[in-house]
């Protein structure tokens, strides 16, 4: 039986990053995270009441075991306004950098200081969609196991390796040393993002900056070519999450050509 212990500990998970990181754990709420969720990181599963499994879930429930909660305290615990009724604990993903260069030629996000938390979790999914290789975030970017972020995810977030550091700078620096060639989102591009060759070998990283501010000039410097998407009309740049998803579905479509 849940105890008023264990349903403020939950509350805090969903609100409090510094609690997630402290206890290694984060919250996936709903269905498809639930099925999609490798049973080896799930701690335990919550479901209430109300909850209608279906044939897959009630297969899985059997294999991770569950807690039945009223419909009152799974409220409490969930961070939606119209919870599924299922919750998992689940243990923290753990990469290095080695994980996200294990492929030849790799494709790499590297986002600077994302703070909205649908944003990264659309260019997590995306970045699945797209085969890209790997994410790596500033310490200034919102939490990857924000709820919000990991609802965005749709499961990618189960599947794509990521890492955040802690000196952006020499994490760019040392991956042009391993032959990684990078190109800013940045409104002064030189080129124009269609223009680039993405297909090239030795890999290649996009770097993409802050919501309101963009990428910081230091940052950007770093970059062997600066990229623009043109717009028409009035508009002067994309969402974040949209820029990234149009550079990388850019890099996935020369490289589908050149396979």
């Amino acid at each position: 039986m849940i105890t008023n212990k264990q349903i403020k500990e939950l509350a805090t998970w969903n609100r409090k990053a510094k609690a997630r990181r402290e206890d290694g754990v984060f919250l996936a709420e709903g269905t498809k995270m639930f099925l999609e969720a490798p049973i080896n990181r799930i701690r335990k599963v919550f479901v209430s009441e109300s909850f209608f499994a279906t044939e897959a879930c009630r297969e899985k429930l059997n294999k991770t075991g569950f807690e039945t909660v009223p419909g009152y305290v799974f409220e409490k615990i969930s961070d939606t306004m119209t919870p599924q009724g299922i919750l998992c604990v689940m243990e923290r993903m753990d990469y290095t950098l080695e994980n996200l260069l294990k492929k030849e030629n790799p494709t790499l996000m590297l986002l600077e200081d994302i703070q909205d938390p649908g944003n990264l979790g659309t260019i997590m999914r995306t970045g699945e969609g797209a085969g890209i290789d790997g994410i790596i975030l500033s310490k200034g970017c919102v939490d990857i196991y924000n709820p919000k972020t990991i609802r965005s995810t749709m499961g990618s977030l189960y599947r794509m390796p990521f890492l955040y550091t802690d000196e952006l700078k020499e994490t760019i620096i040392y991956l042009k040393e391993k032959g990684i060639r990078f190109y800013a989102a940045h409104l002064n591009g030189a080129v124009f993002y269609d223009e680039a060759d993405y297909s090239a070998d030795g890999g290649i990283g996009f770097l993409i900056g802050n919501e309101g501010n963009g990428l910081t000039d230091e940052t950007a410097a770093l970059a062997d070519t600066c990229i623009k998407i043109p717009m028409e009309g009035q508009v002067e740049s994309l969402n974040a999450a949209i820029a990234a998803s149009v550079l990388m579905y850019e890099a996935y479509r020369q490289k589908r050509r050149k396979a």
